[in-house]
């Protein structure tokens, strides 16, 4: 089936090269008239992409141009429009943070990885964190703490030593950074559903920043109400056999 494809690379000089290749053997069209999405390059420019047509929904296909490509396919110029017919399709959701800074002023902004809470001077954090309306921790020593979905448990969620989720899991990781008291504290495993409150204990003393997928920042907060929001879906397009879930479990036994 012809599709009508709009390619998008990153800056970096092999992305633009291919997406000049890919452009003229197979042409493009502009976003609004596309039925299909083609990103050229690695996560951070698949994410990127699928922020700034989130209110298009339509399905897209990365391949690897990048230095790091999780949620890309394998680069190849030959038979793409067939390889797109038979991709299958994965859906995510992001979560929403609401940040309130320590002056009152609110934040909003979508992460399809993880919204992190960081330290932003030189002493530990301190955080109080409940789920649902409960509080779960009176206070976590740490230098920060993050709620990742599970397309993001394999980046810096898994770097801080959180557990890789299935994407079918309908789970979020909630996994703190060097957490210094409770000392042996791994973090939690959530219902998808849940809503997260992560309070900011003397964040006059102990400066704390918070972050949606390293693209918005907000600092000096003192709450941050995270959640998913079911309401925005991203669609993933990957080879058979490469899917999301296949990756999530081959990483584990790597």
């Amino acid at each position: 089936m012809a599709r009508a494809i709009a390619f998008q690379a990153s800056n970096a000089p092999m992305a633009e090269t291919a997406a000049r290749r890919l452009r003229a053997l197979h042409g493009t069209v502009p976003l609004e008239e596309a039925d299909v999405i083609v990103a050229l390059g690695g996560d951070g420019f698949m994410l990127q992409t699928l922020h700034a047509t989130m209110a298009l929904d339509l399905p897209v296909y990365g391949m690897n141009r990048g230095t790091i490509g999780f949620l890309m396919n394998e680069y190849s110029e030959a038979d793409l429009p067939a390889r797109l017919d038979e991709a299958m399709e994965e859906v995510i959701n992001p979560l929403v943070m609401h940040a309130t800074a320590i002056d009152g002023t609110v934040h909003e902004a979508l992460a399809i990885n993880e919204v992190a809470l960081l330290r932003a001077g030189p002493q530990a954090a301190k955080l109080r964190i409940a789920v649902d309306g409960r509080e779960r921790m009176e206070e976590l020593v740490c230098d920060g703490a993050l709620v990742a979905t599970p397309a993001g448990s394999t980046a810096y969620n898994y770097s801080a030593h959180g557990p890789i989720l299935p994407i079918g899991a309908d789970v979020l990781a909630l996994t703190a950074m060097a957490a210094f008291r409770p000392r042996r504290w791994r973090g939690a495993l959530l219902p998808k559903a849940s809503v997260v409150r992560i309070e900011v204990i003397e964040p006059d003393k102990r400066p704390v920043m918070a972050d949606a997928d390293s693209r918005q920042s907000v600092r000096d907060v003192a709450v941050v109400e995270i959640r998913s929001k079911t309401s925005v879906r991203h669609r993933l397009l990957f080879d058979p056999g490469h899917g999301l879930e296949e990756r999530l479990l081959r990483e584990q036994f790597v």
